[in-house]
Protein backbone atom coordinates (compact mmCIF):
# COMPACT_ATOMS: atom_id res chain seq x y z
CA UNK A 1 0.00 0.00 0.00
CA UNK A 2 2.86 2.37 0.86
CA UNK A 3 4.51 1.64 -2.50
CA UNK A 4 1.28 2.33 -4.37
CA UNK A 5 0.78 5.61 -2.53
CA UNK A 6 4.32 6.73 -3.34
CA UNK A 7 3.79 5.81 -6.98
CA UNK A 8 0.56 7.82 -7.10
CA UNK A 9 2.26 10.80 -5.46
CA UNK A 10 5.09 10.62 -7.99
CA UNK A 11 2.57 10.47 -10.83
CA UNK A 12 0.74 13.54 -9.55
CA UNK A 13 4.03 15.48 -9.37
CA UNK A 14 4.61 14.96 -13.08
CA UNK A 15 3.58 18.06 -15.07
CA UNK A 16 0.45 17.56 -17.17
CA UNK A 17 0.54 17.84 -20.94
CA UNK A 18 -1.08 21.06 -22.16
CA UNK A 19 -4.47 20.86 -23.92
CA UNK A 20 -2.90 21.59 -27.31
CA UNK A 21 -0.18 19.04 -26.58
CA UNK A 22 -2.85 16.39 -25.96
CA UNK A 23 -4.63 17.18 -29.22
CA UNK A 24 -1.36 17.12 -31.17
CA UNK A 25 -0.52 13.70 -29.71
CA UNK A 26 -3.84 11.90 -30.16
CA UNK A 27 -5.01 9.10 -32.40
CA UNK A 28 -6.48 11.72 -34.77
CA UNK A 29 -3.38 13.84 -35.30
CA UNK A 30 0.35 13.77 -34.64
CA UNK A 31 1.93 17.10 -35.52
CA UNK A 32 5.65 17.89 -35.64
CA UNK A 33 7.68 21.01 -36.35
CA UNK A 34 10.42 20.83 -39.00
CA UNK A 35 13.13 23.51 -38.77
CA UNK A 36 15.99 23.61 -41.28
CA UNK A 37 19.35 25.26 -40.67
CA UNK A 38 21.34 25.92 -43.83
CA UNK A 39 25.08 25.62 -43.13
CA UNK A 40 27.60 27.62 -45.16
CA UNK A 41 30.52 25.27 -44.46
CA UNK A 42 30.58 21.48 -45.00
CA UNK A 43 29.32 19.56 -41.96
CA UNK A 44 32.23 17.62 -40.53
CA UNK A 45 31.53 17.08 -36.84
CA UNK A 46 32.46 13.75 -35.18
CA UNK A 47 29.51 11.79 -33.79
CA UNK A 48 30.95 11.90 -30.27
CA UNK A 49 31.13 15.69 -30.47
CA UNK A 50 27.47 15.87 -31.50
CA UNK A 51 26.45 13.72 -28.54
CA UNK A 52 28.43 15.98 -26.19
CA UNK A 53 26.88 19.17 -27.61
CA UNK A 54 23.33 17.83 -27.35
CA UNK A 55 23.92 16.59 -23.81
CA UNK A 56 25.41 19.87 -22.58
CA UNK A 57 23.11 22.20 -24.52
CA UNK A 58 19.76 20.91 -25.74
CA UNK A 59 18.93 18.51 -22.90
CA UNK A 60 19.66 21.23 -20.35
CA UNK A 61 17.45 23.83 -22.04
CA UNK A 62 14.10 22.38 -20.91
CA UNK A 63 12.90 19.12 -19.26
CA UNK A 64 10.57 18.40 -22.22
CA UNK A 65 13.57 17.31 -24.32
CA UNK A 66 14.25 14.47 -21.89
CA UNK A 67 10.65 13.47 -21.19
CA UNK A 68 8.04 11.17 -22.70
CA UNK A 69 4.24 11.35 -22.54
CA UNK A 70 2.57 8.76 -20.32
CA UNK A 71 -1.08 8.26 -19.43
CA UNK A 72 -1.82 7.94 -15.71
CA UNK A 73 -4.46 5.88 -13.99
CA UNK A 74 -6.79 8.87 -14.05
CA UNK A 75 -6.47 9.06 -17.85
CA UNK A 76 -4.48 12.29 -17.66
CA UNK A 77 -1.46 12.61 -19.96
CA UNK A 78 1.69 13.75 -18.16
CA UNK A 79 5.39 14.31 -18.85
CA UNK A 80 7.76 11.70 -17.39
CA UNK A 81 11.53 12.24 -17.22
CA UNK A 82 13.57 9.40 -18.72
CA UNK A 83 17.17 8.56 -19.55
CA UNK A 84 17.97 9.76 -23.07
CA UNK A 85 20.07 7.73 -25.48
CA UNK A 86 21.19 10.52 -27.78
CA UNK A 87 22.31 8.09 -30.48
CA UNK A 88 18.65 7.27 -31.09
CA UNK A 89 17.92 10.93 -31.84
CA UNK A 90 20.76 11.67 -34.28
CA UNK A 91 19.99 10.71 -37.88
CA UNK A 92 22.32 11.04 -40.87
CA UNK A 93 20.97 11.03 -44.43
CA UNK A 94 22.75 8.79 -46.94
CA UNK A 95 22.60 9.80 -50.61
CA UNK A 96 24.65 8.70 -53.65
CA UNK A 97 28.07 10.38 -53.75
CA UNK A 98 29.52 12.84 -56.28
CA UNK A 99 26.28 14.24 -57.65
CA UNK A 100 25.35 17.81 -58.57
CA UNK A 101 23.89 20.35 -56.08
CA UNK A 102 20.65 20.29 -58.10
CA UNK A 103 20.42 16.53 -57.61
CA UNK A 104 20.95 16.85 -53.86
CA UNK A 105 18.41 19.68 -53.73
CA UNK A 106 15.77 17.34 -55.13
CA UNK A 107 16.81 14.50 -52.83
CA UNK A 108 16.74 16.83 -49.83
CA UNK A 109 13.14 17.86 -50.61
CA UNK A 110 12.16 14.19 -50.88
CA UNK A 111 13.93 13.49 -47.59
CA UNK A 112 11.94 16.22 -45.83
CA UNK A 113 8.74 14.73 -47.22
CA UNK A 114 9.67 11.29 -45.94
CA UNK A 115 10.60 12.26 -42.39
CA UNK A 116 7.55 14.54 -42.07
CA UNK A 117 5.29 11.50 -42.53
CA UNK A 118 7.12 9.31 -40.00
CA UNK A 119 5.61 9.05 -36.52
CA UNK A 120 7.61 9.36 -33.32
CA UNK A 121 8.12 6.32 -31.12
CA UNK A 122 6.36 6.75 -27.80
CA UNK A 123 9.13 5.18 -25.71
CA UNK A 124 11.61 8.04 -26.15
CA UNK A 125 11.53 11.88 -26.16
CA UNK A 126 9.69 13.39 -29.10
CA UNK A 127 12.49 15.00 -31.09
CA UNK A 128 15.15 14.15 -33.68
CA UNK A 129 18.05 15.91 -35.44
CA UNK A 130 18.83 14.99 -39.03
CA UNK A 131 22.15 15.84 -40.68
CA UNK A 132 22.24 16.14 -44.46
CA UNK A 133 25.93 16.52 -45.33
CA UNK A 134 25.47 16.99 -49.09
CA UNK A 135 25.75 20.39 -50.82
CA UNK A 136 22.53 21.79 -52.25
CA UNK A 137 22.00 24.89 -54.36
CA UNK A 138 21.52 26.98 -51.20
CA UNK A 139 23.93 25.50 -48.64
CA UNK A 140 26.95 23.27 -48.10
CA UNK A 141 24.87 21.16 -45.74
CA UNK A 142 21.58 21.15 -43.82
CA UNK A 143 20.59 20.36 -40.25
CA UNK A 144 16.91 19.47 -39.72
CA UNK A 145 15.25 19.62 -36.31
CA UNK A 146 12.11 17.50 -36.08
CA UNK A 147 10.32 18.26 -32.81
CA UNK A 148 6.84 17.18 -31.80
CA UNK A 149 4.42 20.07 -31.34
CA UNK A 150 3.48 18.77 -27.88
CA UNK A 151 6.89 19.99 -26.64
CA UNK A 152 6.23 23.57 -27.70
CA UNK A 153 5.33 25.99 -30.47
CA UNK A 154 7.61 28.01 -32.73
CA UNK A 155 8.23 30.75 -30.15
CA UNK A 156 9.26 28.24 -27.46
CA UNK A 157 11.45 26.23 -29.84
CA UNK A 158 13.20 29.35 -31.17
CA UNK A 159 13.84 30.41 -27.57
CA UNK A 160 15.31 26.95 -26.88
CA UNK A 161 17.61 27.24 -29.91
CA UNK A 162 18.74 30.77 -29.06
CA UNK A 163 19.39 29.71 -25.45
CA UNK A 164 22.15 27.44 -26.78
CA UNK A 165 24.05 30.42 -28.19
CA UNK A 166 26.41 32.87 -26.47
CA UNK A 167 27.40 36.44 -27.21
CA UNK A 168 30.33 36.74 -29.60
CA UNK A 169 31.89 39.65 -27.68
CA UNK A 170 31.71 37.77 -24.36
CA UNK A 171 31.03 34.00 -24.60
CA UNK A 172 30.41 33.85 -20.85
CA UNK A 173 27.13 35.75 -21.34
CA UNK A 174 23.93 34.39 -22.94
CA UNK A 175 22.56 35.77 -26.17
CA UNK A 176 20.42 38.90 -25.62
CA UNK A 177 18.29 41.16 -27.79
CA UNK A 178 17.27 44.81 -27.41
CA UNK A 179 14.02 45.32 -25.53
CA UNK A 180 11.28 46.31 -27.97
CA UNK A 181 8.75 48.83 -26.72
CA UNK A 182 5.60 49.73 -28.56
CA UNK A 183 5.60 53.45 -29.32
CA UNK A 184 2.39 55.32 -29.85
CA UNK A 185 2.13 58.75 -31.39
CA UNK A 186 -0.50 61.29 -30.49
CA UNK A 187 -3.46 60.55 -28.27
CA UNK A 188 -3.64 56.80 -27.79
CA UNK A 189 -7.03 57.00 -26.14
CA UNK A 190 -8.94 59.14 -28.60
CA UNK A 191 -11.66 59.90 -26.06
CA UNK A 192 -14.71 57.95 -24.90
CA UNK A 193 -16.32 57.86 -28.34
CA UNK A 194 -13.22 56.28 -29.86
CA UNK A 195 -13.05 53.75 -27.00
CA UNK A 196 -16.69 52.81 -27.50
CA UNK A 197 -16.13 52.48 -31.25
CA UNK A 198 -13.15 50.20 -30.68
CA UNK A 199 -15.12 48.08 -28.21
CA UNK A 200 -18.05 47.71 -30.61
CA UNK A 201 -15.69 46.85 -33.48
CA UNK A 202 -13.94 44.27 -31.31
CA UNK A 203 -17.26 42.69 -30.29
CA UNK A 204 -18.47 42.60 -33.89
CA UNK A 205 -15.21 41.08 -35.16
CA UNK A 206 -15.25 38.51 -32.35
CA UNK A 207 -18.78 37.35 -33.21
CA UNK A 208 -17.85 37.38 -36.90
CA UNK A 209 -14.77 35.20 -36.28
CA UNK A 210 -16.74 32.69 -34.25
CA UNK A 211 -19.49 32.51 -36.85
CA UNK A 212 -16.91 32.06 -39.61
CA UNK A 213 -15.23 29.20 -37.74
CA UNK A 214 -18.57 27.52 -37.07
CA UNK A 215 -19.97 28.00 -40.57
CA UNK A 216 -16.77 26.89 -42.32
CA UNK A 217 -16.71 23.75 -40.18
CA UNK A 218 -20.35 22.64 -40.54
CA UNK A 219 -22.34 24.76 -42.98
CA UNK A 220 -20.48 26.55 -45.77
CA UNK A 221 -17.81 24.68 -47.69
CA UNK A 222 -15.22 26.42 -49.84
CA UNK A 223 -15.46 26.15 -53.61
CA UNK A 224 -13.64 23.27 -55.28
CA UNK A 225 -10.33 24.51 -56.66
CA UNK A 226 -6.72 23.43 -57.25
CA UNK A 227 -6.09 23.85 -53.50
CA UNK A 228 -9.29 22.04 -52.40
CA UNK A 229 -10.15 18.81 -54.18
CA UNK A 230 -13.06 17.91 -51.89
CA UNK A 231 -12.03 14.24 -51.95
CA UNK A 232 -12.29 12.17 -48.77
CA UNK A 233 -9.05 11.21 -47.04
CA UNK A 234 -6.86 13.69 -48.88
CA UNK A 235 -5.12 14.53 -45.59
CA UNK A 236 -3.72 11.01 -45.34
CA UNK A 237 -2.01 11.03 -48.72
CA UNK A 238 1.78 11.46 -49.13
CA UNK A 239 3.00 15.03 -49.13
CA UNK A 240 5.81 16.80 -50.93
CA UNK A 241 7.89 19.51 -49.25
CA UNK A 242 8.96 22.51 -51.34
CA UNK A 243 10.88 25.64 -50.35
CA UNK A 244 11.23 29.17 -51.72
CA UNK A 245 13.57 31.89 -50.48
CA UNK A 246 12.66 35.58 -50.16
CA UNK A 247 14.94 38.51 -49.40
CA UNK A 248 14.29 39.95 -45.95
CA UNK A 249 15.52 43.33 -47.18
CA UNK A 250 12.84 43.33 -49.89
CA UNK A 251 10.20 42.33 -47.36
CA UNK A 252 11.27 45.23 -45.11
CA UNK A 253 11.18 47.59 -48.09
CA UNK A 254 7.57 46.61 -48.84
CA UNK A 255 6.76 46.86 -45.12
CA UNK A 256 8.04 50.44 -44.94
CA UNK A 257 6.36 51.53 -48.16
CA UNK A 258 2.91 50.18 -47.24
CA UNK A 259 3.05 50.78 -43.49
CA UNK A 260 2.66 47.09 -42.67
CA UNK A 261 4.34 44.62 -40.36
CA UNK A 262 6.69 41.90 -41.56
CA UNK A 263 3.98 39.32 -40.77
CA UNK A 264 1.48 41.25 -42.92
CA UNK A 265 3.85 41.17 -45.88
CA UNK A 266 4.66 37.48 -45.46
CA UNK A 267 1.00 36.50 -45.06
CA UNK A 268 -0.02 38.60 -48.06
CA UNK A 269 2.78 37.08 -50.14
CA UNK A 270 1.67 33.55 -49.27
CA UNK A 271 -1.95 34.42 -50.12
CA UNK A 272 -0.89 36.05 -53.40
CA UNK A 273 1.22 33.03 -54.34
CA UNK A 274 -1.73 30.75 -53.60
CA UNK A 275 -4.07 32.77 -55.81
CA UNK A 276 -1.51 32.89 -58.64
CA UNK A 277 -1.04 29.13 -58.38
CA UNK A 278 -4.81 28.63 -58.59
CA UNK A 279 -4.97 30.82 -61.68
CA UNK A 280 -2.10 28.97 -63.34
CA UNK A 281 -3.52 25.52 -62.65
CA UNK A 282 -7.15 26.35 -63.47
CA UNK A 283 -7.94 29.74 -65.05
CA UNK A 284 -10.94 31.31 -63.37
CA UNK A 285 -10.42 29.58 -60.01
CA UNK A 286 -8.53 32.59 -58.62
CA UNK A 287 -11.91 34.08 -57.64
CA UNK A 288 -13.08 30.92 -55.88
CA UNK A 289 -14.18 31.14 -52.25
CA UNK A 290 -11.02 30.02 -50.40
CA UNK A 291 -10.28 29.98 -46.68
CA UNK A 292 -6.97 29.51 -44.92
CA UNK A 293 -6.28 28.69 -41.30
CA UNK A 294 -3.80 31.19 -39.85
CA UNK A 295 -1.90 30.53 -36.62
CA UNK A 296 -1.73 33.53 -34.29
CA UNK A 297 0.53 33.90 -31.26
CA UNK A 298 -1.47 34.62 -28.08
CA UNK A 299 1.43 35.52 -25.79
CA UNK A 300 1.17 38.97 -24.29
CA UNK A 301 4.92 39.59 -24.67
CA UNK A 302 6.59 42.63 -26.19
CA UNK A 303 10.12 41.27 -26.55
CA UNK A 304 12.23 38.12 -26.60
CA UNK A 305 12.07 35.89 -23.52
CA UNK A 306 14.74 33.27 -22.86
CA UNK A 307 13.77 29.78 -21.71
CA UNK A 308 15.05 30.69 -18.22
CA UNK A 309 12.74 33.72 -18.16
CA UNK A 310 9.83 31.54 -19.27
CA UNK A 311 10.42 28.92 -16.56
CA UNK A 312 10.85 31.60 -13.87
CA UNK A 313 7.74 33.50 -14.96
CA UNK A 314 5.29 34.30 -12.17
CA UNK A 315 2.37 34.38 -14.57
CA UNK A 316 -0.55 32.02 -14.09
CA UNK A 317 0.58 30.00 -17.09
CA UNK A 318 4.21 29.73 -18.18
CA UNK A 319 5.02 31.33 -21.56
CA UNK A 320 6.66 28.03 -22.52
CA UNK A 321 4.56 25.55 -24.47
CA UNK A 322 1.84 26.08 -27.05
CA UNK A 323 0.28 29.53 -26.87
CA UNK A 324 -1.47 30.13 -30.15
CA UNK A 325 -4.87 29.90 -31.77
CA UNK A 326 -6.30 29.18 -35.20
CA UNK A 327 -8.47 31.61 -37.12
CA UNK A 328 -10.24 31.15 -40.43
CA UNK A 329 -9.07 33.86 -42.83
CA UNK A 330 -10.64 34.25 -46.27
CA UNK A 331 -8.20 34.89 -49.12
CA UNK A 332 -8.85 38.13 -51.03
CA UNK A 333 -9.90 37.50 -54.61
CA UNK A 334 -7.33 37.99 -57.35
CA UNK A 335 -9.14 40.39 -59.65
CA UNK A 336 -7.84 40.83 -63.20
CA UNK A 337 -6.75 44.41 -62.53
CA UNK A 338 -5.12 43.38 -59.25
CA UNK A 339 -3.04 40.63 -60.83
CA UNK A 340 -0.70 43.28 -62.22
CA UNK A 341 -0.60 45.22 -58.95
CA UNK A 342 0.61 42.92 -56.20
CA UNK A 343 0.84 45.73 -53.65
CA UNK A 344 -2.93 46.27 -53.83
CA UNK A 345 -3.43 42.60 -53.01
CA UNK A 346 -1.14 42.96 -49.99
CA UNK A 347 -3.20 45.94 -48.81
CA UNK A 348 -6.40 43.93 -49.16
CA UNK A 349 -4.83 41.14 -47.08
CA UNK A 350 -3.74 43.65 -44.44
CA UNK A 351 -7.31 44.88 -44.00
CA UNK A 352 -8.48 41.32 -43.36
CA UNK A 353 -5.69 40.69 -40.83
CA UNK A 354 -6.35 43.98 -39.00
CA UNK A 355 -9.95 42.92 -38.37
CA UNK A 356 -8.71 39.62 -36.97
CA UNK A 357 -6.29 41.42 -34.65
CA UNK A 358 -9.12 43.41 -33.07
CA UNK A 359 -10.97 40.20 -32.18
CA UNK A 360 -10.59 38.88 -28.62
CA UNK A 361 -11.69 35.35 -29.53
CA UNK A 362 -8.14 34.33 -30.37
CA UNK A 363 -6.98 35.00 -26.79
CA UNK A 364 -9.72 32.98 -25.08
CA UNK A 365 -10.28 29.94 -27.30
CA UNK A 366 -7.41 28.08 -25.62
CA UNK A 367 -9.23 28.20 -22.28
CA UNK A 368 -12.45 27.07 -23.90
CA UNK A 369 -10.65 24.13 -25.54
CA UNK A 370 -9.29 23.11 -22.15
CA UNK A 371 -12.77 23.26 -20.61
CA UNK A 372 -14.24 21.22 -23.47
CA UNK A 373 -11.47 18.63 -23.06
CA UNK A 374 -12.36 18.18 -19.40
CA UNK A 375 -16.02 17.67 -20.27
CA UNK A 376 -15.62 15.46 -23.32
CA UNK A 377 -12.07 14.06 -23.25
CA UNK A 378 -9.14 14.67 -25.58
CA UNK A 379 -10.34 12.51 -28.48
CA UNK A 380 -12.89 14.90 -29.96
CA UNK A 381 -13.98 15.78 -33.44
CA UNK A 382 -13.02 19.23 -34.64
CA UNK A 383 -16.54 19.90 -35.84
CA UNK A 384 -18.00 19.28 -32.38
CA UNK A 385 -15.33 21.51 -30.89
CA UNK A 386 -16.32 24.49 -33.03
CA UNK A 387 -20.02 23.91 -32.32
CA UNK A 388 -19.32 23.99 -28.60
CA UNK A 389 -17.14 27.10 -28.85
CA UNK A 390 -19.80 28.91 -30.87
CA UNK A 391 -22.59 28.17 -28.37
CA UNK A 392 -20.28 28.93 -25.44
CA UNK A 393 -19.50 32.33 -26.87
CA UNK A 394 -23.18 33.01 -27.46
CA UNK A 395 -23.75 32.36 -23.77
CA UNK A 396 -20.98 34.77 -22.82
CA UNK A 397 -22.26 37.46 -25.14
CA UNK A 398 -26.00 37.25 -24.41
CA UNK A 399 -26.04 36.79 -20.66
CA UNK A 400 -25.97 34.25 -17.87
CA UNK A 401 -29.64 33.39 -18.05
CA UNK A 402 -28.84 30.98 -20.90
CA UNK A 403 -26.23 29.04 -18.91
CA UNK A 404 -28.44 25.95 -18.96
CA UNK A 405 -27.15 25.38 -22.51
CA UNK A 406 -23.96 23.92 -20.99
CA UNK A 407 -25.79 20.86 -19.73
CA UNK A 408 -26.55 19.67 -23.24
CA UNK A 409 -22.83 19.01 -23.71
Amino acid sequence: MVGMEEEEEEEQRRPPVSPFGVYFNSSSISLAVLAVLEIEEPINIPHSRLVFLLDTLLLRVHPRFSSVIVTGKDGEQRWKRVEVNLKDHIKTAVFPENRSPEYYEERFSSYLSEISAELFLGNRPLWEIHFVKYPTTNAAGNVVFKIHHAIGDGYSLMAALLSCFKRSDDPSLPLTFPDIRIRRSGDAGGGKKAAVARALASAFNTVSDLWTSFSKTKLLADDLSPVRSGETGVGFRPISAATMAFSLDQIKQIKSKLGMTVNDVVTGTVFLGTRMYMKEMEPGSEDAETTSIVVLNTRMLRSYNSVHDMMMSKATESPWGNHFAFLHVGLPKLMSTMARRSLEFLKATQKVIQKKRSSVAVHLNGGLIQLYRKLRGSEVRTSLLFIYLFIYWCVLLFGRKYNYLFFFF
